[in-house]
């Protein structure tokens, strides 16, 4: 099998046909899919496309597409990569105490590489330790009465055979649903491992693996998977599988080959890194960190800042941005979002908090006639503060900023 081709671009960067091997078909594949999700992974341009916010990889036709962050434009791709394993990881979308996470050398493999290696050894470490049995409802004809007799399909099936019954009864074995999801994502692991340095492993564990069903899988069912005792073993190989199985895409790729894509909202990835690391540095602090709090605003709609701190009487509001602002001024309509937050909430201070090197700003006051009824009933003037935070990504090494929890703290503070 010929090697894939691999073109990486950058968040918002354009890619056109005739670039780096990209050709008609793939863009055509690749507008099928942005219509299947709405639009939000592409903007459609005259031959080609803009890439949005979403990062992460699709592999259709024999080629790759790795989307990297934006904040590594001209930096060695290789150093982004691992970031975002990192940052994946550390915001649940890639299991750290998965079985097989300590074994998996990501150094030379691509994103979609390491979540079906991580997949292959989370089942095969299942058939390892031994597949669990379910009960589970068997209609067919028997030579014994067994179970419920189902008389339309007896008399439809068996005028003729007298000797046999058309029975609903229950059977415990492995051909259950679970192992059905199982066995759909490994047979999509299969077709894209086909030739790569994963396809032994791929093929040993689907030898090992039972034969059972091959059903079509909806996402209502996905969804409504519910784990006891016995299986709850199998919660991060389904979680791999599920992950799998909704982003393959059958009949999107142009091709005799099919698609299967793995992207992730870089908005939505720093505000839960941004989460988890104040959680971290605010522990053991009488200082409480929560996130997207709700509260009700006009009709059926509500509002929901990022992350809410409070510490004491004292409540702060912080928005996550990863696009940075241009020339470091924010947006009017992001300044009456966060005063919007800051009367809600009754916040003495609101952050708009973006990715990038330190730069001095300083709280400002909104200029209003602002006021709040304290329990005297008194009108006591609210002095709601706003600015602009810039915390690094990366430290000097280029890996995770890990004191970006306390950076962040400090810029509320000061």
């Amino acid at each position: 099998m010929k090697a894939l081709k691999a073109i990486k671009v950058f968040e918002h960067q354009r890619l056109y046909v005739g670039e780096q091997g990209f050709n008609q078909n793939h863009l055509n594949a690749l507008l099928k899919l942005n219509e299947y999700h709405d639009g939000n992974y592409f903007e459609p341009i005259a031959e080609g496309v803009k890439f949005n916010q979403y990062v992460g990889i699709i592999q259709v036709d024999g080629l790759t597409i790795e989307i990297n962050p934006k904040a590594d434009k001209g930096d060695d791709d290789n150093k982004w990569k691992d970031v975002l394993l990192e940052m994946l990881q550390v915001c649940g979308k890639l299991k750290a105490e998965s079985s097989g996470a300590a074994n998996v050398n990501r150094k030379h493999l691509n994103l979609l590489e390491v979540y079906f290696e991580l997949y292959l050894l989370e089942v095969e470490g299942l058939v390892r330790k031994g597949l669990i049995k379910q009960y589970r409802k068997q209609t067919q004809n028997i030579k014994a009465l067994k179970g419920k007799l189902d008389f339309a399909g007896h008399i439809r099936k068996n005028i003729v055979h007298k000797e046999r019954f058309y029975t609903t009864h229950q059977v415990y074995d492995s051909n259950h649903f679970l192992h059905q999801v199982l066995q759909k994502a490994l047979t999509i692991v299969n077709q894209f491992t086909n030739g790569s340095r994963l396809q032994d492993l791929a093929n040993r564990v689907q030898l090992n693996f039972p034969e059972v069903d091959n059903k079509i899988i909806t996402t209502k069912e996905l969804n409504a998977i519910r784990l006891n005792q016995k299986s709850v073993g199998y919660n991060n190989a389904l979680e791999l599988a599920r992950l799998i199985i909704l982003n393959y895409s059958p009949d999107i790729s142009s091709g005799k080959e099919k698609m299967i894509s793995l992207l992730f909202n870089m908005n939505d990835l720093w505000e839960t890194y941004i989460l988890k690391q104040l959680e971290k540095a605010c522990l053991g602090t009488n200082i409480e960190v929560s996130g997207q709090e709700s509260k009700p605003f006009w009709g059926n709609n509500s509002l929901r800042p990022d992350i809410v701190l409070r510490h004491g009487e004292k409540t702060f509001i912080i928005d996550t941005k990863w696009k940075r602002p241009k020339q470091n001024s924010a947006p009017v309509s992001d300044l009456r979002q966060m005063y919007t937050y800051c009367r809600f909430w009754n916040a003495e201070k609101a952050l708009l908090l973006y990715p990038g090197d330190y730069a001095e700003n300083k709280f400002k006051s909104y200029l209003t006639d602002d006021y709040s009824k304290h329990e005297n009933d008194e009108a006591s003037y609210i002095d709601h503060q706003c600015k602009m935070g810039f915390v690094s990504v990366l430290d000097g090494e280029n890996q995770l900023n890990k004191n970006l929890g306390v950076e962040t703290v400090n810029l509320l503070m000061n």
